[in-house]
């Protein structure tokens, strides 16, 4: 049995860890609010991987996962939509990509199945798709690069927005967070606005909730979480890189552009360099049109992440990962994730508490 004075300390430590836990409610109350969660945590959307196992993991743990709709098919999104309810009666968002053919159409099934956000991705978002989702009762989130585009999307009615780091992974901006919060967090609080890139930390969460975040979006953590769908090859590659490891696709000649996506440094990435430099050279020796030299290069990553999430092959496949891979030491389970970045985030609280002078 513990002493009485044991168990006054027992006593006092919960006191400290309700407060601590109060004050972390205190600060992203305007995320949960708008997510309806407890947690104002979001799954980046990340395609072949945000899908209903993943998506209702993170929901059904009081975070807000994301269906990555990516190039589904509107009945496969339906399909995908029904299934992710079945899994969780708890709120969750669906990721679309604004330059999708049949965007319409896709918003349509999101209304239909009452989706409560939706977030439009891959570009400036059209004016009717945010109109017509708004109308249908849907909230909105878009990605703001830049203060002036955020600036710019808040007049054009969406209800929130995420601006993310070129720490993070997949397609990137050339900005880090660090600079970007500078940027946008004094200047845009008509909505609220959440965080991402190279985030895997409670403290670090907290530092940006601070600074007048709502809240922050996670990817490569829940990548290779326990319930990710993700091969093992892919997992364990999680495991073995530092963060030095995610780098971003190289462009060797400015006349033929490359997306930039980080992921992390593999055989392909090599032989991407050396197609590149193959492809440039046949257009200097009139064996290509630039036109047909600039598909060649975008068609070498054609299924490349597919062949990387399902089918294991991490060495040729693109293994897109964020910056913040250095700090997923193992495959945990969704919850554990949370139940650590909200373990960290309160840890610092209280560190703080008691470093102020008595």
């Amino acid at each position: 049995m513990l002493s009485e004075t044991e168990h006054q300390g027992v006593q006092v430590s919960a006191a400290l860890r309700g407060e601590a836990r109060a004050e972390l409610n205190r600060l992203w109350a305007r995320g949960t609010e708008f997510l309806g969660t407890e947690v104002a945590v979001l799954g980046g959307a990340m395609s072949w991987v945000s899908e209903r196992t993943l998506v209702s993991a993170i929901s059904n743990a009081g975070a807000f996962g994301v269906i990555a709709c990516g190039a589904m098919e509107p009945a496969r999104l339906d399909e995908e939509i029904r299934a992710t309810r079945a899994l969780t009666d708890r709120p969750f968002g669906v990721n679309l990509i604004t330059m999708h053919p049949q965007l319409d159409e896709l918003v349509q099934v999101c209304l239909r199945h009452k989706v409560g956000h939706v977030v439009l991705a891959g570009g400036i978002p059209p004016s009717t798709a945010i109109r017509a989702l708004k109308d249908g009762g849907a909230r909105v989130i878009a990605f703001a690069p830049a203060l002036v585009l955020a600036k710019r999307l808040v007049k054009m009615g969406v209800d929130a927005l995420v601006i993310e780091g070129a720490e993070a992974g997949g397609h990137i901006g050339p900005v880090s967070l660090t600079v970007l919060m500078q940027e946008i967090l004094p200047h845009v609080t008509a909505v609220p606005v959440f965080v991402a890139g190279g985030l895997s930390r409670g403290d670090a969460i907290l530092s940006c909730l601070e600074q007048g975040a709502a809240g922050a979006q996670l990817g490569t953590r829940f990548a290779a979480a326990a319930e990710s769908i993700a091969h093992e090859n892919f997992k364990k590659a999680f495991v073995r890189a530092a963060a030095r490891d995610a780098v971003t696709s190289p462009q060797l000649d400015p006349r033929f552009p490359v997306i930039p996506v980080r992921a992390l440094e593999n055989e392909g990435s090599h032989r991407f360099v050396a197609h590149q430099a193959e492809v440039i050279r046949r257009f200097h020796a009139g064996e290509l049109t630039k036109e047909a030299a600039q598909l060649d290069i975008e068609h070498f990553w054609a299924g490349a992440l597919r062949r990387a999430v399902i089918d294991g092959d991490v060495e040729n496949g693109s293994v897109m990962a964020g910056q913040s891979v250095g700090m997923v030491r193992a495959v945990e389970p969704v919850q554990q994730i949370i139940d650590d970045l909200l373990e960290q985030a309160e840890q610092a609280i209280l560190r703080r508490k008691d470093a102020r002078p008595s």
